[in-house]
């Protein structure tokens, strides 16, 4: 059973100038914060500077006491040490605060950029990312690119400081001791270096299966009354076993790298220490050295080689970050599949006409087009009804004609002026798509029938649920209105659900009603009531309705009949019974389909007439 779950290692490359270089991505972002920022990394460098000043009162204050040609001398040092950490701290806490508050900052910028662009991409980019995919990037990817604006930058630059002032003081001191100690110290930059340069596909890995174990996290509990009703739980538990074992291997590994890494660095660092041990001692024997210089050396030495031990671990950091800036702007560079190009305006009252000349579309990878030259034209204030079966290419139709797929140009006009010369915000407010499959957000209903306006008066909003057929469900809820309608809807049935997303488009009382196929979870009893409504609501405005039922396209003025992308035929309701066509056939087919159930609700309504009556026979008999 343990082989069930081993997954393939690693890939085994390294990271590269090119992968590092997407850092500097992030440049732009943080030149906004360039004031703070440089004041932040300067009072960082100013504790430095101080914490090098202190190993100077450590020497005073042990020659005082090992040389007896000096006056002892404790209490200077000891206030001196005492005033510089007490400014340390002070200056310290402060610069920490401002780099956090600038890491944040970045980080909101970088995710207000990333939601952006997510809103406005279509249906082949959320093909290509998943929805946990892009969950883990908003929060993992850029969670890792604020630990290196926090810390990363500020470690190289207290590095290369550090180093300089350490070197300054211990030259000063000693440079043959300085010659020998620092020797080993090039083999230690480099060994973190290329070590870290190793990480980067551990750790791109490990974020990659992370944002698996969200993709798939996020789809199961999407679908989880479909596992329940199913009775699949113990199998997704299995799924979920082999995802977040993939995900803990992958930890385990990067984690092993990083801990390996880190003991080859402390094996490394104490030569030097080693070193001034030795030869040290041996000067202050041969009294070329004191021994509060010897203590003060110690100390410059603890400071240069802590900071290389730092820069190991701050390039860790910049590896885990190089491979998060890579996975965000990998969706930031996405361009978007319908560009808002707008040269012409809507005009102020739209009358509704809106035609299609020769559209041909074709979904990537789909063997054939969905539409293959449609020609159709809607008139102001008509209602048209299309009908096929499904794959016709009938939603395809209506979300060419809001651009929510990249409509080719010169092939839809909304009032004669083609829609991708139009801004898109104006055209889809002037056409408005209901869509097939009906989805609420988890607030109120309120909220979700007035989500585009938000305020409006009540008798409005119940004005458009009576017309959708929602009218009694209102009545029946304890809080009507403000009742919480849970995740997705959760707490109304399917025909409420797609009943509330048809009022949210009625009550926008848009020239152009789109209706995806928004009748397939209601009765026909339901749909008719609602139908009728819609005739007295939408009068004088255009309305396109898709739908399965001939009972719902025989109410249009015209009906068009979709089979692969083209146009079988058109006409009236009577025109095309009288054709003896597809319509026909499909007409007689759904008309025996409706006698059947009209005759199954009549026995069951017998059925429950007669159970009084044969409840008390029963109970006579007893």
């Amino acid at each position: 059973m343990r082989n069930e779950f081993r997954v393939p290692g690693p890939r085994r490359e390294r990271a590269s100038a090119r992968d590092l270089g997407h850092l500097k991505r992030l440049f732009p972002y943080a030149r906004r914060y360039a004031w703070p920022l440089g004041a932040a990394l300067a009072g960082l460098l100013v504790t430095r500077l101080l914490d090098a000043v202190v190993p100077q009162f450590l020497k005073i204050a042990i020659d005082s006491l090992a040389d007896d040609a000096i006056e002892p001398n404790l209490a200077v040092p000891a206030l001196a040490i005492l005033g510089i950490v007490a400014a340390r701290f002070l200056v310290y806490v402060l610069s920490r605060r401002v780099l956090r508050r600038i890491s944040i900052s970045i980080c909101y910028d970088l995710r207000k950029r990333f939601f952006n662009a997510v809103q406005y991409q279509g249906p082949g980019f959320f093909n290509r990312f998943g929805t946990g995919d892009l969950m883990s990037r908003a929060v993992n990817d850029i969670g890792m690119v604020r630990m290196v604006v926090s810390f990363g930058w500020v470690t190289v630059m207290l590095f290369g400081f550090t180093l300089a002032a350490g070197l300054y003081f211990m030259i000063d001191m000693s440079p043959e001791l300085t010659a020998w100690v620092v020797l080993p110290l090039p083999v230690v930059a480099l060994t973190a270096f290329f070590m870290a340069r190793g990480m980067f596909p551990y750790f791109r890995d490990r974020q990659e299966a992370m944002a698996d174990v969200t993709s798939f996290t996020q789809e199961n509990l999407n679908g989880i009354r479909t596992i329940q009703a199913m009775a699949q739980e113990e199998h997704e538990i299995a799924r979920f076993r082999r995802v977040g074992t993939r995900y803990a291997q992958k930890v385990y590994r990067a984690t092993r790298y990083q801990g390996f890494m880190n003991l080859a660095m402390a094996v490394l660092i104490p030569i030097s220490p080693i070193i001034i041990l030795f030869h040290g001692g041996s000067l202050v024997l041969a009294g070329s050295l004191s021994v509060g210089e010897f203590t003060a050396f110690s100390a410059y030495l603890l400071m240069v080689s802590g900071s290389i031990t730092a820069i190991g671990w701050s390039l860790s950091l910049f590896t885990a970050a190089a491979a998060g800036t890579q996975r965000i702007f990998e969706v930031l560079d996405t361009p978007r599949e319908v560009t808002d190009a707008a040269t012409g305006a809507v005009e102020s009252e739209v009358r509704g006409e809106l035609s299609f000349t020769g559209l041909r579309y074709g979904h990537p990878g789909a063997a054939r087009p969905a539409i293959d030259g449609i020609d159709l034209t809607v008139a102001a204030g008509e209602t048209v009804a299309l009908l096929g079966r499904v794959g016709s290419g009938k939603s395809t139709l209506l979300k060419a004609a809001v651009r929510l797929l990249d409509t080719p140009r010169g092939m839809v006009f909304l009032d004669g002026q083609d829609i991708c010369d139009l801004p898109l915000a104006r055209l889809r407010e002037a056409i408005t798509l209901v869509p097939q499959d009906p989805f609420l957000f988890s607030t109120t209903l309120r909220e979700n029938l007035t989500y585009d306006t938000p305020g409006r008066p009540d008798d409005l909003i119940v004005g458009a649920a009576e017309a959708a057929g929602l009218g009694d469900t209102l009545r029946e809820l304890a809080d009507g209105l403000d009742t919480l309608v849970g995740e997705r809807g959760v707490t109304l049935s399917g025909g409420q659900k797609q009943r509330a997303t048809l009022a949210r488009g009625l009550i926008r009382n848009a020239p152009v009603l789109l209706l995806d196929d928004c009748f397939s979870s209601v009765d026909t009893e339901t749909e008719e009531r609602i139908l009728r409504h819609l005739q007295g609501l939408r009068g004088g405005r255009t309305t396109l309705l898709v739908s399965h039922r001939v009972s719902t396209a025989r109410h249009a003025d015209r009906i068009y009949v979709i089979d692969n992308g083209h146009v079988l035929e058109s006409g009236t309701h009577a025109e095309l019974l009288a054709r003896g066509g597809y319509y026909a056939d499909l007409e007689a087919v759904q008309s025996n389909q409706d006698q059947d159930r009209a005759r199954k609700s009549r026995l069951l309504h017998d059925l429950e007439a007669d159970a009084p009556v044969l409840a008390s026979a029963a109970g006579g008999d007893a």
